[in-house]
């Protein structure tokens, strides 16, 4: 017999829940930036604020509505991460931080990036501290290192420590993306060698953007969720929000969004086994080094522009 009381509430009405946790989730993300934007060549203004005005009414509709009642948490941190994003659009657009980041450079672009992301990502922490009270609870923490990974149809049979899998992981995910980049950036040994000087920021930004991204895009949502909707469902809705995000990114188009859906959900996977930050976030780590690398000799750039 089951002895959870948050089952009931999931078990009850299923359909209800799951269905709202999957329109909202591709409503908040930019599948409508996507289509708008590929459909008709811009987005409009009151996507935004629809957007808003969709997680305000879903949180206020918790309240009244038992079956969404257990993701009401999931609603408040996804509006807490867009308005975070929207102020940083903000911030951009101020005289000062345009004096600041005038430049072109692959230093002056990463780092205005990486700043912003990094400042939301630090307000998802306080977010989820503020709901959840322990840092174990949103998984910043290391975590346990060798906790059994359990089996995935088509890569293994039976549960295998994290500290294999996760190597394992390290090296087939990096090795895949630097496959990835010098096919599509067919980088001259002379150019690679040029980034030497810029390692060191590459490695400052691959650091500060493993972190962002992990705790805005993975931590928040599967802190609010894997009690309530179960793993399975937690680990799709969060790799796929977070698939959807990289459409403009490296690699992009629905390449980019298959690869780091699967990413993703493996990532995930990590952290709800593990109980702990790490391993998402040097997988991670591994990756954006490669990528920021390539990046920085001008071989690739984000949105395959």
């Amino acid at each position: 017999m089951n002895s959870d009381p948050r089952l009931p509430h999931t078990q009850a009405r299923p359909a209800a829940l799951l269905a709202t946790l999957w329109i909202v989730t591709l409503f908040i993300s930019i599948l409508p930036e996507i289509t708008f934007r590929e459909l008709t060549g811009g987005v409009p203004a009151w996507l935004f604020g629809a957007k808003v005005a969709l997680l305000a009414l879903a949180i206020i509709l918790s309240f009244a509505w038992q079956a969404i009642r257990p993701i009401r948490q999931y609603f408040v941190v996804l509006l807490v991460l867009n308005l975070a994003n929207w102020i940083t659009g903000l911030i951009v657009q101020t005289p000062r931080w345009q004096t600041w980041f005038s430049g072109t450079s692959f230093t002056t672009l990463l780092a205005e990036t990486q700043i912003l992301r990094f400042g939301v990502a630090l307000v998802m922490v306080a977010t989820l501290w503020i709901i959840k009270r322990r840092r174990s609870a949103f998984f910043l923490v290391k975590g346990q290192l060798d906790a059994p990974a359990e089996p995935v149809r088509f890569l293994f049979d039976k549960p295998m420590p994290w500290t294999r899998f996760g190597a394992i992981l390290c090296v087939a995910i990096s090795l895949g993306t630097l496959a990835f980049l010098v096919i599509a950036g067919r980088p001259s040994l002379g150019t690679l060698l040029a980034v030497a000087p810029l390692l060191p920021f590459v490695l400052l930004f691959a650091v500060m953007n493993a972190f962002s991204e992990e705790m805005s895009y993975r931590a928040a949502p599967l802190a609010t969720l894997h009690d309530e909707v179960g793993k399975g469902q937690a680990l799709l809705v969060t790799a796929a929000f977070f698939g959807i995000w990289h459409y403009y990114g490296v690699p992009y188009g629905v390449i980019g969004v298959v690869m780091a859906g699967i990413l993703g959900w493996l990532l995930g996977k990590s952290m709800l086994e593990t109980k702990g930050f790490f391993w998402a976030w040097f997988i991670h780590f591994l990756q954006d080094v490669m990528i920021f690398s390539f990046m920085a000799i001008g071989s690739i750039v984000a949105g395959g522009g």
